[in-house]
């Protein structure tokens, strides 16, 4: 019981880490602080330096830092009562080593000057981060499912897949700068099919010692990166909109149905906040909703997940042992 809560408290402090790192990106904070971990040699920000932009990038420091306490205890936890029947383990080491991962990415995300592939890899870690501590928070299903909703299964993972690559999409997007090369809906520069340069814009490694603050990138090949994560966004909304709707309406559980709806208007909210983020020229709230609504389609996305999967018969047993419950 307390280990599935401390994961819960886990997710909400990753998906704060992962608003507030959309939120020094976007801001153009991302070297606010051009060492790490402190800031100018000191671990909070100082009024002789660029002051806001450095906060912002210490606040987002802070609260990883507390999420990787959090996770260390996690991995403490299991390991010291990993004998307990239904106490996962493995799972938890993974999440531990995701995070130091993770640490090493935040640091280069600042040494490299911002190279796209390092930022984009450090969002992907994050939402997969998210994700684990969701998993391990969700007391797992003790009903076996039946034949229409163990179909959904395969469907269930290809969706998994697509929503990742446009996750990915929409994270290069944002590292590019491109997020605005098209300003209008639902054209691109007045055209269905706008000038792009798909020969530069998805080289995912342009060398070191070039600061990529701003972006790098010539108009055409911003344009082709965007127009990219709307076609995505395009398959990615439909499927994921078909599994949320087929799942509300074919499974027999409680608990599929429920996660089924919740991944369809997240998927729609998604898309309205992609549309007016767009429409209204990227303002920076919007702009950190539509990361904070990728977050949101990670959660729903593992909760039907775990909804598919029944717990295996060595998780339904009572925990026994001298720890109590888990």
């Amino acid at each position: 019981m307390w280990f599935r809560r401390l994961c819960l408290v886990g997710a909400l402090l990753a998906a704060a880490v992962i608003v507030l790192g959309a939120w020094v990106r976007l801001t153009d904070a991302g070297l606010g602080c051009p060492d790490w971990p402190g800031c100018y040699g000191h671990i909070y920000p100082q009024a002789d330096h660029p002051f806001t932009k450095a906060l912002h990038e210490m606040i987002h420091r802070y609260f990883a830092s507390s999420l990787g306490v959090i996770v260390a205890s996690l991995l403490v936890w299991a390991v010291w009562r990993r004998k307990d029947a239904g106490q996962p383990v493995a799972l938890v080491v993974v999440l531990a080593a995701l995070v130091c991962v993770q640490a090493a990415l935040g640091r280069s995300t600042v040494t490299l000057l911002l190279i796209p592939l390092v930022v984009t890899s450090h969002l992907l870690g994050g939402l997969t981060t998210l994700g684990l501590l969701c998993w391990l928070s969700l007391d797992p299903p003790r009903e076996p499912l039946i034949a229409r909703e163990i179909r959904l299964r395969p469907f269930a993972l290809a969706a998994l897949v697509i929503l990742i690559l446009q996750i990915a999409l929409g994270g290069w997007t944002s590292t590019n700068y491109a997020a605005v090369a098209c300003p209008d809906l639902p054209t691109c520069r007045q055209s269905w099919w706008p000038p792009m340069d798909y020969r530069n814009a998805f080289i995912l490694w342009r060398g070191l010692n070039i600061n990529y603050e701003g972006g790098v990138l010539a108009d055409p090949a911003r344009v082709a990166i965007h127009f990219t994560h709307r076609l995505g966004a395009l398959v990615a909304g439909i499927t994921l909109t078909t599994l949320g709707i087929a799942a509300a309406l074919r499974a027999q559980r409680r608990r599929l149905r429920v996660a089924g709806g919740m991944l369809a208007a997240a998927v729609l909210l998604q898309i309205s906040l992609g549309i007016s983020t767009v429409h209204w020229g990227v303002p920076l709230p919007l702009a950190t909703l539509h990361n904070a609504g990728a977050a949101l389609l990670v959660v729903c996305m593992v909760v039907l997940l775990r909804a598919l999967w029944p717990s295996a018969p060595a998780d339904m047993l009572p925990l026994r042992g001298g720890h109590g419950t888990q």
